[in-house]
């Protein structure tokens, strides 16, 4: 497998490429804003063909490339189905405060639900519902890979003030990933890579 992070938008979203080296084929999680630089990264990361567009949660900084990345790629979005109707409510997504122009950002091809297996080629990854951000927040789990979205960052976690958040959510949701087995490279919505050990020991959220 491999994985390549972009950094895209003025609030430094992580967008992430993911290959399935068997097989070639690839997801794009989290495309926050479509740029050339983001396309020229998709166009030599030497898929086969994209399967999904993976979206953690429904905010305008990590989903206002979806229609350009799936036009370019072909790619069916898929997101948790409680943040499904937040890509087209501008206030839910934040697109109307937050840049003062609302976007409703296309339909979901697939609305996912907590423990639902997708695959991209041989690659199976796990949905884990992570409420607390928004009310349909996840993490998409891969081997000991973990994308985690504004659920959890390096030594910090993600805001509960927006519409949908709630801070009891997100601590029970915290508390989920930190009882996961083993080790895991987690690679967040915002800020640096991390390890979850690294985060239990140091993350006052955890």
């Amino acid at each position: 497998m491999s994985v390549k992070r972009i950094s895209v938008g003025e609030l430094g979203t992580n967008c992430y490429l993911y290959r399935d080296d068997a097989t070639g084929r690839c997801a794009v999680i989290d495309p926050g804003d479509f740029d050339e630089r983001l396309r020229a990264a998709i166009e030599a990361y030497g898929c086969d063909q994209f399967d999904y567009i993976l979206l953690t949660h429904c905010h305008f900084d990590h989903v206002a490339g979806v229609k350009e990345v799936k036009e370019l790629t072909g790619a069916k979005i898929a997101i948790f189905h409680s943040d499904a109707p937040g890509l087209r409510d501008m206030f839910v997504n934040l697109s109307a405060p937050f840049t003062g122009r609302g976007e409703a950002y296309p339909k979901p091809d697939v609305e996912l639900i907590d423990r639902q297996k997708i695959k991209v080629g041989e690659t199976e990854f796990t949905v884990m519902h992570t409420p607390g951000h928004t009310v349909g927040s996840c993490c998409f789990i891969t081997g000991r890979l973990l994308f985690s979205g504004d659920t959890l960052f390096r030594r910090s976690a993600g805001r509960t003030d927006f519409p949908g958040g709630s801070l009891t959510q997100l601590r029970a949701s915290l508390q989920k990933l930190a009882a996961l087995e083993g080790d895991y490279q987690v690679y967040p919505g915002h800020d640096d890579v991390t390890t979850l050990a690294f985060e239990r020991m140091y993350n006052m959220y955890l």
